[in-house]
């Protein structure tokens, strides 16, 4: 019996699998999964329609099995500041390491093997 409130069975195998270091995305509806991922991250795919599930939802249920360490997001256009990105900050709390990147370094970071799941949602913020 799972004691955890995650109990998403390919997640959990993934996040047990993963190391000291390895990045997990939780991606919005619009992330190019398909096409902008290692082949050996496991890909999770809860996006079943828009605003199903949220990223906020999946980070709640990942929060309560592993440790995070640092957070980054792409960052957003200028003149443009995303509320979810002030969500995060405020679930993850301030003692978690935050940046952004730009788009394409972003698509690159998630690109390396160091990303071990992806985690596609139906965020459309």
């Amino acid at each position: 019996m799972l004691k955890t409130k995650l109990i998403h069975p390919q997640i959990l195998e993934a996040l047990a699998g993963s190391g000291h270091f390895s990045q997990v995305l939780i991606a919005d509806g619009n992330f190019p999964v398909a096409t902008c991922s290692n082949p050996l991250s496991k890909k999770v795919f809860l996006n079943l329609s828009p605003g199903v599930l949220t990223c906020t939802q999946v980070l709640t249920a990942v929060m309560d099995v592993i440790v995070i360490q640092e957070a980054t997001v792409m960052a957003p256009p200028e003149n443009y500041k995303p509320v979810i990105h002030d969500e995060y900050r405020t679930m993850l709390g301030g003692d978690i390491a935050w940046s952004s990147m730009e788009r394409w370094a972003f698509y690159d970071k998630i690109k390396s093997a160091d990303t071990s799941l992806i985690i596609a949602t139906g965020e459309q913020r």
